[in-house]
């Protein structure tokens, strides 16, 4: 980060909540509860957060079709649409590791790129800081599988590989995917670092038949990259690197943001009409 920069952000109210694990139509609930709080309340949001139980999320536009809901049923895996492109994401409970950043647009560089570079300096910090070593990819690579975001092309702008120095002969694997989206003159960015790998669950979560091997061709993990760490070691040097970023106060959720992430989850995030259509209910609808 810039010294500008950083200066900036610091001077603004951040909170940075260690959140508990939720189910994932609450977990998306809550980024848009933040994008309100920091717009009526002006205070920003850096978390940490996890998924219980493990869930797929699909992204925007992604056909519902795609998904093997008998899979995902078997496995107790539940389901949820993000409001950002791209494709699925299976988040494991104990393999994945999930953060949010929002911010209101005008104090964060209006070019895509430029805010990528400037949201993703905690994540690179946190990897560093974890022994990891990963950048941005060096090149793209192409998709394998459309529909699953960790076995799609691989694009420079905003994935995450490791090893970031790999010689010819290791080509690096993905370690963490990343979006944005703007909401209400805000911006979330939210992505997910893969701390271990669970290939059967991740590709069996979608309508095709792909081998395992695919998947750990293409996909990192921490603890591939590291050797054995504990997944709280991993959860809370993310958060440190968050805050740090930000000079960020240690926050939670006040009541009302949950009763309103609740009630978003029940009408939008957690319903077959925004699942299955990307539809969802105004309250007066329920």
């Amino acid at each position: 980060m810039t010294d500008a920069a950083s200066g900036s952000l610091a001077d603004r109210d951040w909170r940075l909540i260690r959140d508990d694990a939720r189910d994932g139509a609450t977990q998306m609930a809550l980024e848009e509860v933040a994008a309100e709080t920091a717009i009526t309340d002006g205070i920003r949001t850096v978390r940490t957060f996890s998924w219980e139980p493990s869930t797929l999320s699909l992204g925007y536009r992604q056909d519902a079709e795609t998904v093997d809901w008998g899979f995902c049923e078997r496995e107790g895996i539940g389901v949820t649409r993000r409001q950002t492109g791209g494709g699925g994401i299976y988040h494991d409970r104990f393999a994945d590791i999930s953060y949010t950043i929002v911010a209101p647009a005008d104090e964060v560089p209006g070019d895509l790129m430029d805010c990528y570079d400037l949201f993703c300096e905690p994540i690179l910090e946190a990897f560093d800081r974890l022994g990891v070593d990963a950048d941005f990819a060096a090149s793209e690579q192409d998709a394998i599988y459309q529909p699953a975001c960790y076995l799609r092309d691989i694009h420079p702008a905003h994935d995450i590989v490791a090893p970031a120095g790999a010689a010819d002969t290791a080509r690096p694997k993905k370690i963490s995917g990343n979006a944005q989206y703007r909401q209400r003159d805000v911006v979330i960015q939210h992505g997910s670092l893969s701390f271990d790998l669970e290939p059967t669950r991740h590709v069996g979560t979608f309508a095709t038949d792909i081998a395992d091997a695919t998947f750990t061709d293409r996909v990192t993990s921490i603890r591939e990259q590291v050797g054995e760490i504990d997944r709280e070691t991993a959860l809370e040097t993310l958060g440190d690197a968050l805050g740090d970023w930000c000079d960020a106060d240690d926050g939670t959720w006040r009541a009302e943001e949950l009763e309103a992430a609740r009630d978003l989850a029940d009408r939008k995030y957690g319903s077959d009409a925004w699942i299955k259509n990307r539809e969802a209910l105004e309250a007066s609808e329920q």
